[in-house]
């Protein structure tokens, strides 16, 4: 195949992205009998135009995680209440857990049994009020300027706040999850903030619904071998999912929804 225009390439880049999830630039060089160079070009303007993003050595598809918190909130709700009751053993009474900004994490939140007895800390105030209902729960919330689209708090002040926190268990929140790119955000800051929250953190969870998988976010929050708990969906590829264990990953995966 040579000879191929801007805008075939791009066309038919879109295509191997719907497909297989993740294209390279030394195949697709090859197949268009192009430069690297000419491809690597080719992708920062798709990854410009919001049709991918770039990774090294390639691209994957963008993640699907858009819209507010409060959008976000109304998706997927079933498949996230299964990831959260995933997720709860993962949790260990008497432990000091930091729960991220995001619609999942939320869902975890409004799941913990009322008996269990933890001190939570979150910069997200719709998971403070779900978890204030827990006589058990002490809440602790991260202040500053709350991000609309996040749900949490964001910048400097919430940066001091996590400051004086050595939680157990970070739960993250992700937008895109990939064996090479690792857990990606949308925002600068809110991977500012994700990366010091982990940072702080004896262990890392990250429960996430299957369409994350494979894609990526503009930002690196952390490496997938930072992650020690990844909860997925019942429908995860079982090779998929010893490739993340092989990276020093464990792997829950939620039961099967009636």
């Amino acid at each position: 195949m040579q000879d191929f225009l801007l805008r075939e390439r791009q066309g038919v880049i879109s295509e191997r992205l719907r497909l297989n999830g993740r294209v390279l630039a030394t195949e697709l060089a090859v197949e268009f009998g192009v430069s690297e160079d000419t491809v690597r070009r080719d992708l920062r303007e798709m990854a410009a135009a919001g049709l991918c993003e770039r990774v090294y050595g390639g691209a994957l598809p963008i993640s699907p995680a858009h819209g507010s918190l409060t959008q976000r909130i109304g998706l997927a709700v079933d498949r996230k209440q299964a990831l959260a009751r995933a997720a709860i053993p993962q949790i260990a009474a008497g432990s000091t857990v930091f729960f991220d900004a995001g619609s999942t994490n939320l869902a975890i939140a409004n799941a913990l049994p009322v008996e269990l007895a933890l001190t939570a800390a979150t910069n997200a105030p719709a998971i403070a009020a779900a978890l204030i209902d827990k006589p058990a729960v002490n809440v602790i919330l991260i202040g500053g300027m709350v991000d609309r689209q996040t749900g949490g708090s964001l910048g400097a002040k919430a940066l001091r706040d996590m400051e004086q926190l050595s939680p157990d268990l970070c739960i993250l929140g992700a937008c895109g999850v990939d064996l090479e790119a690792g857990i990606t955000a949308f925002g600068f800051e809110d991977a500012e903030f994700k990366r010091y929250a982990a940072s702080r953190s004896r262990k890392v969870l990250v429960a996430a619904t299957s369409e994350k998988f494979g894609t990526a976010a503009p930002h690196s929050i952390l490496p997938i071998a930072h992650c020690e708990c990844l909860v997925v969906e019942n429908d995860a590829d079982p090779v998929i999912l010893a490739d993340y264990r092989e990276r020093g990953c464990r792997t829950v995966v939620a039961e099967k929804m009636n």
